[in-house]
């Protein structure tokens, strides 16, 4: 056997093996997807949580001198109009539904922090003149998207 024998049949010996590749590629593939999963549920943790606490806020017991300045400083401006809140669509009992669609019972479906101000609005404010209305603000994949609440006067 020459030395150019051996080089050559030895070459066979150590090159690794197709099944070896798909092993690696699929352990590859394996680790890619727990990632994934790993950050959408740490995703989904965080969405539940800012979703706890808007459900759990409540208005703040300075809320009466933050709107008076808030209101104040939007009319300095010219401005007769202040969004109080923003919320995903999601947040409401209808997904949104009926603010999207103009209804009358609109209020019916807040939830949470949102229906909190709603309930200190339609109690203090509306008799004073303030009007309070809600507006889906984007549409997503063409569903509806976050809601703002806006307070007129």
């Amino acid at each position: 056997m020459t030395d150019e024998t051996t080089k050559t049949s030895s070459i066979g010996d150590d090159i690794i093996r197709p099944d070896d590749l798909r092993r690696i590629a699929e352990e590859s593939e394996m680790a890619k997807l727990k990632e994934a999963l790993e950050h959408e549920k740490k995703l989904q943790e965080e969405q539940e949580s800012v979703r706890d606490a808007f459900m759990h806020q409540h208005i703040r017991p300075d809320a009466k001198e933050r709107f008076t300045r808030a209101v104040r400083a939007a009319a300095e401006r010219g401005v007769n109009e202040i969004q109080i809140t923003r919320f995903p669509s999601s947040y409401c009992t209808d997904g949104g539904r009926a603010i999207n669609n103009f209804e009358a019972d609109w209020p019916d479906s807040l939830t949470g922090y949102a229906r909190e101000a709603y309930e200190v609005f339609d109690k203090h404010l509306r008799s004073k003149g303030y009007k309070l209305r809600a507006q889906i603000l984007d549409y997503p994949g063409g569903m509806p998207g976050d809601v703002g609440l806006f307070l007129r006067w």
